[in-house]
């Protein structure tokens, strides 16, 4: 019962914008606008009714879709990869956040759509100046977030690893690495929207697949319903990965004793 109110709690506030969408796009039954059953009715056109084979998707998913995901996912990771070990090395280093502080925070300051050009330039119109883009935006987020987890460490620890002259690899996997985890899962998850916002940004110059692409051949066509349906779409797609990314954190962070006490404490309805 107190999961069924919980789902309901969820799920309530966004059932009622659908109804009020619906009624105001056909109260107004203006092409621009239209209602989310025709849009649900333009994606199933779009990204089904392919043969057994494809298991019933169409040639849009392999054509816009999972290239799309691909470039996303290769990009932050590579920034999650980056930015997690640079991250605790500057963070456990005395100087090292002094020495690299402005080069980051001037390089941050830069937007990543402005690079575009550049990233052309140097890796061509092709998935790596995607990845590319989308991997510089991800970074800061990940890397700011690493710095200040690798900083916050207890120093009661770092002075008992110090006593028992704990080796090097040792201290920072098990403990820099597990004490810094609460912080590197924000900025992971900053960084996945922001990643998904690049991926599509990326694709709409210069490219001949993915969802950035899809999306511009169907405003320039004037597809209205199908551009609605390719931007619910990218809705969807930003809450499923970040609660497959959550539901990770859970699971990874699940030792930590706050964490134990609200989830017991949401079962238990208090």
């Amino acid at each position: 019962m107190t999961q069924l109110r919980g789902l309901a709690q969820r799920w309530v506030v966004f059932v009622g914008v659908l109804v009020v969408w619906q009624l105001l796009t056909m109260a107004s039954g203006s092409k621009f606008f239209p209602t989310p059953v025709s849009i649900v009715e333009a994606g199933a056109g779009l990204w089904f009714g392919g043969p057994a084979s494809q298991l019933g998707l169409h040639d849009n998913v392999f054509t816009h879709i999972l290239p799309s995901l691909g470039r996303l996912l290769t990009g932050w990771l590579g920034a999650a990869v980056v930015g997690i070990t640079l991250g605790i090395a500057l963070g456990r280093s005395k100087h090292g956040v002094d020495y690299f502080g402005p080069l980051f925070a001037f390089l941050r300051s830069i937007p990543p759509v402005l690079l575009l050009p550049f990233f052309m330039v140097i890796f061509g119109i092709d998935s790596p100046q995607k990845i590319a883009l989308i991997a510089f935006g991800a970074l800061w987020p990940i890397l700011l977030n690493s710095v200040d987890g690798a900083r916050s460490v207890d120093a009661v620890k770092t002075d008992t690893a110090r006593s028992f002259r704990v080796p090097r690899s040792q201290w920072i996997f098990m403990v820099v690495l597990p004490a810094a985890l609460p912080k590197i899962f924000a900025g992971l998850r900053v960084s996945l929207s922001l990643s998904l916002v690049l991926m599509v940004i990326s694709e709409l110059v210069g490219a001949a697949t993915g969802m950035g692409t899809q999306l511009v051949d169907a405003q320039r066509q004037y597809e209205y319903t199908d551009m609605w349906a390719i931007i619910m779409l990218l809705g969807v797609l930003g809450y499923a990965l970040n609660s497959l990314l959550l539901l990770l954190e859970r699971r990874v962070l699940a030792w930590q004793p706050t964490r134990n006490a609200r989830t017991s404490t949401v079962k238990t309805g208090g």
